[in-house]
């Protein structure tokens, strides 16, 4: 009989064999205030225009260049429970605003990092996340205070590259106001009359081959693929869509046919190609011009297509099928029937082009009544593409804010700096010991122009009180000039460095509710992980992008 070897007393008894458990400050709160300092510390050092970038390979051995927090977050396998709360704060941040996830990350690891001192010094955790939540609320009330720029019309292009250049140069510092140039036009064109923005009417199309600087904005789709057919360019075109193959249609059930003679071998295939030929003559009789498929096209289809002057375009991905029935206002047809003249779309230019050595079809519109739009990226490699796509992205997304919200705050940490003094002031207010965290706050918030120096290259202690300087002088709108070799401030008015309003609201909001979360926890409990091999998670269709 074996020798039963009882376990040491206390909450892990009662848990299975291998199963762990950490509680109180130094095993649980400490701890997780560590790894979060570490994983704020890593994407500290990508804040701002001077950001360091991050070389990532993911587990699918595909790589990553790039400032952007929210790819850096997305790629890296992060275990720590604690950490995964400020991810999915800054997740949250991503779905709400579309841009911010690194502001979430710092703001809410600088937070952890001076409560971790308060705690030292013995202040209870309830105190302190009192005095945060007091602190949030009285940013909250502060920041409409702070406007110092708005956008009332969404069309006027030359305001919005203004309110869209600082997210762009966070990401792309030198190409700004090339890249600002082509978002505002892609999105000022398909800005629909009553409904709201729609960011996934904004394409990228990526092509290989000489510079940034030949990027051009198209009205319409651009695919990286050539045409089926003889027929290469059509003006005017009237587009008919199927989601099926353009061929010799399959019978639904097997049959046997038995042919004894050549003149009925000969009648048989005759009839099979009179069919299609007929029903390729009743799609162009529709006045269609360009045919659009979502299968294949057969080698004698493709033929009656030529006789007939059909241009042929074949796209594998439904996903783009449906964008080119909304791009061209047809509708996606599931057999090969003659469409109706509702059923038809319509668009000004169709052709093939050739950029570098790659062949794409253009469906463009002249008009103003667009509904999506291309941006077509030019660029030396892939990884550097994917960058100039996540500054897009976060153009796009800054652009969807202000159209629900056309108010921005000055950028450059003068926000930060301003919201940090009259903290301090409201700090001297309260009485009890909440205002020993409502003023951790207000340093906490120091941070981010310190990083902004710190990543290029200046003293950031410095540029601080420079800052605090200015400020008390009554100018509220001063912030770092990341431009100057030595620590000096400017007016954003003047350089047009805006944050987005919502931008600032929500990610103070995020981070201050993840901190709180993190630092309330006092246990932390894993259970011993289950054999096997692991789930696969995020599995979507391949086709989806």
């Amino acid at each position: 009989m074996a020798m039963h070897i009882p376990k040491a007393p206390g909450f892990s008894s009662m848990l299975k064999e291998g199963a762990r458990a950490f509680s109180g400050l130094e095993e649980a709160v400490y701890r997780n205030i560590t790894a979060c300092k570490d994983f704020a510390a890593s994407v500290r050092s990508a804040y701002g225009p001077n950001g360091m970038n991050k070389m990532i390979i993911n587990h699918l051995e595909k790589q990553f260049v790039t400032s952007d927090a929210g790819t850096i977050m997305r790629e890296l396998d992060i275990e720590h429970p604690a950490a995964k709360l400020m991810i999915m704060a800054s997740q949250m941040q991503e779905s709400e605003v579309g841009d911010g996830t690194n502001f979430v990350v710092i703001l809410c690891g600088a937070l952890l990092e001076a409560a971790e001192e308060l705690l030292r010094l013995g202040v209870n955790v309830t105190d302190i996340c009192e005095g945060y939540e007091r602190g949030l609320d009285k940013v909250l009330e502060l920041l409409p205070s702070l406007v110092c720029y708005e956008i009332d019309d969404c069309r006027n292009i030359e305001k919005v590259k203004e309110g869209l250049k600082a997210s762009i140069m966070s990401k792309q510092f030198g190409n700004e106001d090339f890249l600002v140039d082509l978002i505002a036009k892609a999105c000022v064109a398909i800005m629909p009359e009553e409904t709201t923005f729609n960011v996934d009417n904004i394409r990228v199309c990526k092509i290989l081959g000489c510079g940034l600087n030949s990027s051009e904005t198209v009205n319409g789709m651009v695919f990286k693929r050539f045409v089926e057919g003889d027929v290469s360019s059509a003006t005017k075109a009237k587009v008919a869509l199927y989601s099926c193959p353009v061929d010799i249609t399959q019978t639904e059930t097997k049959g046997t046919v038995l042919i004894k003679t050549a003149e009925e071998l000969k009648s048989f295939s005759k009839g099979e190609e009179s069919l299609l030929e007929e029903q390729i003559k009743a799609i162009a009789d529709t006045g269609a011009n360009v045919v659009v498929a979502g299968g294949k096209f057969g080698d004698m289809a493709l033929h009656f297509m030529n006789k007939f002057g059909l241009m042929a375009v074949r796209l594998n991905s439904k996903f783009d099928l449906r964008r080119l029935a909304k791009t061209v206002n047809g509708t996606v047809l599931p057999r090969v029937t003659p469409p109706t003249s509702e059923e038809l779309g319509y668009c000004d230019k169709v052709f093939v082009d050739e950029l570098g050595d790659t062949g794409i079809v253009v469906f463009r519109n002249e008009g103003k009544d667009s509904k999506i739009a291309t941006i077509v990226i030019r660029g030396s490699t892939d990884n550097y593409m994917d960058d100039i796509e996540r500054a897009i992205d976060d153009g796009v997304n800054t652009f969807k804010g202000l159209t629900r919200n056309g108010k921005f705050l000055p950028g450059a940490g003068a926000t930060e700096i301003a919201v940090a003094q009259r903290l301090s002031e409201y700090a001297d207010t309260l009485p009890g010991l909440e205002q020993y965290a409502v003023r951790k706050f207000a340093t906490a918030l120091e941070t981010f122009p310190k990083a902004l120096a710190e990543n290029t290259g200046v003293n950031a202690t410095e540029v601080v009180n420079k800052l605090h300087l200015v400020h008390k002088q009554g100018s509220t709108t001063q912030g770092f000039d990341i431009n100057s070799e030595q620590p000096s401030t400017v007016d954003v008015k003047s350089t047009n460095i805006f944050d987005l309003f919502s931008t600032k609201y929500w990610g103070i909001k995020y981070a201050v509710g993840a901190a709180t979360t993190i630092l309330r926890v006092d246990q932390i409990i894993m259970a011993k992980r289950a054999g096997g091999p692991k789930p696969r998670e995020g599995v979507q269709d391949a086709d989806d992008d």
